[in-house]
C-alpha cells in the first residue's frame, strides 16, 4: 500500500512538472505594422525627436557665432532639412529678436549633426535660444 501510495505520488509529481512549450512564432506581420505606427508617429512631430544643444560666441567683426548640435532619438523615422528659430535674449529675458535658419542635412536615428551660423545680433544681447520649428521627414535609410 505504502509502494502504490509512494509511485501514484511520484507519478503526480512528475506530471506536474511536466513543461508544455507552446510554439510561439514571430509575428512579422503585427511586427510591421507596429513599426510603421511607430514611424507615423515620429514623422508626424519631428519638434518633440530632434534635440538641439548650442552655445555662442563673438568673432573678430562682432557677429554672433552659434554653434551647436542636432539629436535625432527617433527609433525608425529619418529627418532633414531642419529649421531651426534663434531667439537673441537679453540679460533681464527680454526677447530681442528672432531669427530662422535651416540645416540641410539628413539625420538618422540616433545620429548627431553640428551646424554653425552667424548672426549680427542686437546690441545688448546676452543669450541665445535655438529650437526645432519644424523638418521633413525623409526617407533616406
Amino acid at each position: 500500500m505504502k509502494r502504490s501510495g509512494l509511485l501514484l505520488l511520484l507519478m503526480m509529481a512528475f506530471m506536474a512538472c511536466k513543461n508544455e512549450k507552446k510554439d510561439k512564432k514571430f509575428d512579422t506581420e503585427t511586427y510591421e505594422k507596429v513599426k510603421e505606427t511607430l514611424a507615423e508617429k515620429e514623422q508626424k512631430s519631428p519638434a518633440s525627436f530632434l534635440k538641439v544643444s548650442s552655445h555662442k560666441r563673438k568673432n573678430l567683426i562682432g557677429q554672433t557665432v552659434v554653434l551647436g548640435t542636432i539629436t535625432n532619438t527617433a527609433t525608425i523615422a529619418w529627418f532633414k532639412d531642419v529649421e531651426l528659430k534663434l531667439s537673441f535674449y537679453s540679460k533681464t529675458a527680454v526677447k530681442l529678436d528672432e531669427g530662422l535658419e535651416t540645416v540641410y542635412e539628413n539625420i538618422g536615428p540616433g545620429k548627431t549633426v553640428k551646424f554653425k551660423t552667424k548672426y549680427f545680433a542686437p546690441k545688448g544681447t546676452d543669450s541665445v535660444f535655438v529650437s526645432v520649428t519644424k523638418a521633413k521627414a525623409s526617407s533616406t535609410q
